[in-house]
């Protein structure tokens, strides 16, 4: 029971660390566009639903980008889902 109180508190701050890094990172991107004048805007989403990412990009290369965010994800929530229901053991 203890085991599963920590892993779950380190989980919820590691999500925490995460998304402060993403939004410091756009925050950072954001400046640098400012300060090259150039305003070229690009975007893209990730809807994962179940076990399928569907990928939206305004480029290729965004696009790109998102796949590969799609495969970490999903390796990522494979292995928090292998680890709490007890098939893989650290």
């Amino acid at each position: 029971m203890k085991e599963g109180v920590i892993m779950f508190a380190l989980l919820l701050v590691s999500a925490f660390i995460i998304i402060l890094l993403g939004m410091l990172l756009i925050v950072f991107s954001m400046l640098k566009e400012t300060e090259h004048g150039e305003k070229k805007v690009e975007g893209g989403g990730v809807l994962i639903i179940g076990p399928l990412p569907i990928i939206i990009g305004t480029s290729e290369r965004i696009t790109k980008a998102l796949i590969i965010l799609a495969l970490v994800l999903l390796i990522f929530s494979l292995l928090v889902f292998l680890t709490f229901t007890g098939y893989l053991k650290w």
